[in-house]
């Protein structure tokens, strides 16, 4: 975990504290379907953690869950997160998946825009 402050124009980092990904249990995302940065860490105890934005809890939560495939293979719960912006084979999958998610939803509400303004015969 990582402290950020800004003393005049400089910023500043502390590592405030470490743990290992093997002690782990779970991630938390706390709501699936609301935009927030908050989000818990199951290890001996329950951490409450603030991400700067919802994009970078999950980009966290991906890179956890590719580190833990990746070396570990043991069973890591990642609860209340939504899966389509979790899993590398959804069709939202892009290396830049907020870009892409936000230009989908665009062009499908253009498309109904135009749809919706063609007269019927």
């Amino acid at each position: 975990m990582v402290k950020h402050w800004r003393v005049n124009r400089e910023e500043k980092y502390e590592i405030v504290e470490k743990w290992f990904l093997k002690d782990l249990e779970m991630i938390d995302g706390k709501e699936a379907d609301t935009d927030n940065p908050y989000f818990d860490m199951h290890f001996h105890k329950v951490y409450n953690m603030e991400a700067y934005s919802c994009a970078s809890k999950y980009t966290f939560a991906r890179t956890v869950s590719k580190l833990n495939a990746m070396y570990l293979k043991k069973d890591l719960k990642i609860v209340n997160f939504d899966e389509t912006y979790l899993n590398d084979d959804s069709i939202w999958s892009s290396s830049n998946r907020d870009c892409l998610v936000l230009m989908r939803i665009c062009f499908y509400a253009s498309n109904l825009l135009c749809l919706s303004l063609c007269p019927l015969s």
